[in-house]
C-alpha cells in the first residue's frame, strides 16, 4: 500500500520542499512554508475520472454575443466593458477601507432592483453588520440576500438552492474548502476555492465577483495564478484622504483594460464622477505660478488634470525632489533636460510636483507640462488661465506626438481652453477642431517656453 507524502508549500510563491526551513529558499521569505499530505491514491483515480472528449475545428464553432448585465452604474459598466458577462469570474482588489465592499454592495442593490436574485457572501462580516452597512447606504432590497459563511462547500450548495444571478464573495482569501487541511488564505485554499468558484459560474452560467485583498506592495494576496484564472481583474485605487477612487482593468477578457471609472466617496456611498475633467480642475488657483492643465487620456476616455510644480532654494547640502501622482523617475529625467537644453541652473532648487485631486497619471504625454510647470515656478511667471499644454519630451529636447491629438483638444474647450501647445507633428492629424481655438504648434521646447513665459 502506498504511503502518502508530504510536501512543504511556501505560501508566497507555492515553493514545494521535501523538508521544513523557516526561510523559504526560492523568495526568501520567512515563516512561510506549511505542510500539505499528497493522496498517493489520486494518481490511480485519474483514469477513471479522465472523460472521452473530441476535439472540434476552429471554423466550425458558432460564435454568439456575450449576455451581459448592467450594473447601473455607467462607470462600472464602462471599465468592464459593457455590464457583467454571464458565467464570467471577476475579481476585484484594492486596499483596505479603499471602497470594495461599498462599491459591490451597491452593485448588488442596483441588479437586485432589476428582478434579479443577488447572493452576497461575507466572511468577513455577520448579517447584521451588513444590514447595517445597507441601511446606511440605502440599499436595502427583498431580491438581495445575505450569507455569511466561509465554507465553500455550503456555499455552493446555498447558491445552487437559490439560483440567484449574481454571486459576490466577500473575500476569497476568508473562504475554505474543509476537505483540504491547510488554513484559509493559503495558497493552496486560494486556488482551489477559486477554481471551485470558476467551475460554477462556467456551468451554472451565473457571474461571480470575488473580493480580494492586497499585499503591502499592492498586488492581490495569493498566488500568481489566482488572476490567470479569472476572467476580469479590476484594481479599486485612490488615497483615502481624497474623495476621488479609481477603478482600473488591468485584464479583461471581454472588453478592454484602458478604461478607468471614477468615483467620489460620500456618506451615502459612492457615486459616479460622470464629467471628471471639471472636477480636477474646478478649484484651479487663479492667478499663481507652478500651475498648468493637460488634457490627458485614459483608454478612450480624455481628462484635464491641473499639474503643480513648486520650486525653491535647497536649505541643505541635497536639494529635495519629490512628487506625487506621478513617475518620479520621469521627473527627474525632465529636470536633466531643462539644465542641459536651456542651461536652467536649478540643481541646487528643491522641486515638487504634484497631481491635484490624488489621480495617477503615467502616459509620456504630460512630459511638456512638468517643463512647463517647473519653469513657471522657477521664474514665478504665471501660465495663463486658458492655455492647455500637452506633448512628450525627448532627451533632446524635442516635442513628439500623442495620440488622439483631436479628443484631448474638443474636452478641453468644452470646458474654456481657447489656446493649445501641441506637438509639430499633431498638427497634420487635426481634420474636426473646434474653430474658435487656437492652435499652436512647437517642435522642441524652447518654442514652447518663449510662448508662454514671454521669451525670459
Amino acid at each position: 500500500m502506498a504511503k502518502n507524502k508530504r510536501r512543504y508549500i511556501c505560501q508566497e510563491c507555492n515553493y514545494k520542499a521535501l523538508k521544513w526551513s523557516g526561510k523559504c529558499p526560492n523568495c526568501n521569505s520567512w515563516n512561510t512554508l506549511t505542510e500539505k499530505i499528497i493522496d498517493q491514491k489520486q494518481k490511480k483515480k485519474e483514469k477513471k475520472l479522465a472523460a472521452d472528449v473530441i476535439p472540434q475545428s476552429i471554423d466550425e464553432i458558432e460564435i454568439t454575443t456575450e449576455d451581459r448585465v448592467g450594473t447601473e452604474f455607467t462607470e462600472l459598466d464602462r471599465v468592464l466593458g459593457g455590464g457583467v458577462v454571464l458565467g464570467s469570474l471577476t475579481l476585484i482588489g484594492g486596499d483596505p477601507g479603499i471602497g470594495k465592499s461599498t462599491l459591490l454592495l451597491q452593485t448588488s442593490h442596483n441588479i437586485s432592483q432589476q428582478g434579479k436574485k443577488v447572493l452576497y457572501v461575507s466572511g468577513e462580516e455577520s448579517e447584521k453588520q451588513i444590514k447595517l452597512r445597507a441601511d446606511r447606504l440605502k440599499t436595502v432590497n427583498s431580491d438581495l440576500y445575505i450569507l455569511a459563511e466561509t465554507n465553500l462547500l455550503s456555499i455552493i450548495k446555498s447558491s445552487k438552492k437559490l439560483q440567484p444571478e449574481l454571486i459576490i464573495i466577500d473575500s476569497i482569501q476568508t473562504v475554505h474548502n474543509p476537505q483540504l487541511e491547510s488554513a484559509p488564505g493559503s495558497v493552496s485554499q486560494v486556488r482551489e476555492c477559486t477554481a471551485r468558484l470558476m467551475h460554477l459560474a462556467k456551468k451554472e452560467g451565473v457571474p461571480v465577483v470575488l473580493i480580494g485583498h492586497v499585499t503591502k506592495e499592492g498586488s492581490i494576496a495569493g498566488p500568481r495564478t489566482l488572476e490567470h484564472m479569472v476572467d476580469t481583474v479590476l484594481y479599486f485605487e485612490g488615497d483615502r484622504n481624497h474623495v476621488y477612487r479609481i477603478l482600473r482593468a488591468v485584464k479583461n477578457r471581454f472588453g478592454s483594460t484602458n478604461e478607468i471609472g471614477i468615483f467620489t466617496m460620500e456618506q451615502e456611498g459612492l457615486t459616479e464622477v460622470l464629467n471628471p475633467s471639471q472636477a480636477f480642475i474646478e478649484e484651479r488657483p487663479q492667478e499663481i505660478s507652478g500651475s498648468v492643465v493637460i488634457p490627458c487620456l485614459e483608454g478612450t476616455r480624455p481628462i484635464l488634470i491641473e499639474l503643480q510644480a513648486l520650486v525653491g532654494t535647497a536649505n541643505f547640502g541635497t536639494p529635495s525632489r519629490m512628487t506625487t501622482g506621478i513617475d518620479h523617475k520621469r521627473v527627474s529625467l525632465l529636470l536633466a533636460v531643462l539644465e542641459k537644453r536651456l542651461g536652467l541652473h536649478i540643481q541646487g532648487q528643491d522641486i515638487y510636483v504634484n497631481i491635484a485631486g490624488g489621480f495617477q497619471v503615467n502616459e509620456p504625454a504630460v512630459d511638456l507640462g512638468i517643463i512647463v510647470a517647473v519653469v513657471s515656478s522657477f521664474r514665478d511667471l504665471v501660465v495663463p488661465e486658458n492655455v492647455a499644454v500637452v506633448g512628450e519630451v525627448g532627451l533632446s529636447g524635442e516635442i513628439r506626438a500623442v495620440n488622439q491629438i483631436e479628443k484631448r483638444i474638443n474636452e478641453a474647450s468644452k470646458l474654456g481652453f481657447t489656446e493649445f501647445i501641441i506637438p509639430k507633428s499633431n498638427l497634420e492629424t487635426l481634420t474636426n477642431v473646434d474653430p474658435n481655438v487656437r492652435i499652436n504648434a512647437v517642435r522642441d521646447i524652447r518654442e514652447v517656453l518663449d510662448f508662454i513665459l514671454g521669451g525670459e
